[in-house]
């Protein structure tokens, strides 16, 4: 079933298949152009996922369930309650641990033959290449443009086969990138987007079950790799909108100006930007905001429904969409003395900063305004007490958002 634009079976397959997994794998043994062989050479691929979250929650069960050999997971993050909507290996006891290890035990719930590693760690210019030089193919569900142009990048250094998704609200977006046979993702978005041009998931909302619509094309495009069978999405860019039903395919072809990527260099100033590791000139850190006797004003442009989970003691609420409408004038009358200063939080930073770019111009001059590094995630876990919507103080680790 190998098709003109299929690069071919990415490894051999192993000698034999162990009664067990016959017995198995037996709906895979009867497919036409998989069979035997095609299980064989599952069982001998090793599979990279980034991310453990939304998108890697689908691509892990379908690797593990389909009988992938070697599977790693890569994440630095813990698992919290709304994450729970989505990320479907995790459970609501698994709240605070690792995600990885979260991942892999219930990998080995499915299947505790399964040789599952975990690396606690964030996809990085010092261990990129390394990972993805190991493994037959990657599968990126990064939650942020830096590290999906750095999947992008080692794969193209180290010629190894990578699968990339993204989710955002309502729709979805997969592709196929292969060294060699077709397109890579910068002849299709040349530059690296700017790391805020974009909310994520925790600022701009996702429908749940579009992670498994999305994260199922992305392990049934490893599948078709490893094996050889079918035509991947090398040169395609397949969009899914949810609300609609819609899917659509976008063609793209190598750039033929483009330069190959030769180092990691512009791809780790990005990953850098991505996550400082402290305030830049329009932000402030926590100790900072308390620190000092000149009197702040916290703004919290969260919704609603956000102050009702947890708020920082003090701050005051102003939507991000009321900025937008009405400007600094929304702002004015919390500001008593001049000169002033306007620390404005939101739950992670990125909405904060935005709404400083957006108040810039038309604040007073003797007005500072500056966002708050981290937001209130970074509050919470600096151990600082938090209010909730009933009005009692919490420590962290008593809620989770």
């Amino acid at each position: 079933m190998k098709s003109a634009h299929n690069p071919g079976p990415l490894v051999a397959p192993v000698e034999s298949l162990s009664s067990r997994e016959l017995d198995r794998y037996a709906r895979h043994l009867s497919l036409p152009g998989l069979g035997v062989e095609g299980q064989g050479r599952l069982r001998a691929a090793s599979a990279l996922v980034i991310g453990a979250g939304g998108l890697g929650a689908p691509v892990l069960n379908y690797l593990a369930a389909a009988g992938i050999g070697s599977i790693t997971i890569i994440d630095d993050d813990v698992v919290e309650a709304s994450n729970l909507q989505r990320q479907v290996l995790h459970r609501d006891a698994d709240i605070g641990r690792a995600k990885v290890e979260s991942a892999r035990d219930a990998l080995l719930r499915l299947d505790p033959d399964r040789d599952v590693r975990t690396v606690a760690e964030r996809l990085s210019p010092a261990n990129a290449l390394e990972l993805f030089d190991s493994h037959d193919v990657v599968l990126d569900g990064a939650d942020n443009f830096a590290t999906r142009y750095l999947s992008n990048d080692a794969a193209e250094l180290t010629g190894t086969p990578l699968v990339w998704g993204t989710i955002f609200r309502f729709a979805g977006q997969v592709s196929t990138f292969v060294p060699g046979h077709g397109p890579m993702l910068r002849d299709l978005f040349p530059d690296i987007p700017e790391a805020d041009s974009v909310p994520n998931c925790a600022e701009g909302g996702v429908l749940g079950v579009l992670c498994g619509t999305v994260g199922s094309a992305m392990a049934t495009e490893a599948v078709k790799l490893i094996c050889g069978i079918g035509t991947p999405l090398i040169g395609r860019l397949l969009r899914y909108d949810a609300l609609e039903a819609d899917y659509s395919t976008l063609r793209f072809s190598p750039d033929p100006d483009r330069r190959p990527v030769t180092d990691l260099a512009e791809v780790a100033v990005a990953c850098a930007a991505a996550r400082p590791e402290t305030a830049g000139a329009d932000e402030i850190d926590i100790e900072g905001y308390q620190a000092g006797h000149a009197e702040k004003v916290l703004v919290d442009v969260r919704a609603e429904w956000e102050r009702r989970l947890s708020s920082i003691p003090g701050s005051v609420p102003v939507p991000l969409e009321i900025l937008q409408i009405e400007g600094w004038p929304a702002l004015a009358a919390m500001v008593e003395s001049t000169p002033a200063e306007v620390v404005i939080h939101c739950k992670s930073g990125a909405r904060s900063a935005q709404a400083v770019q957006l108040l810039k111009d038309t604040a007073p001059d003797t007005v500072r305004l500056r966002s708050l590094a981290g937001g209130i995630d970074a509050w919470s876990a600096s151990g600082r007490e938090t209010v909730q919507a009933a009005g009692q103080t919490s420590m962290p680790g008593s809620h989770h958002e």
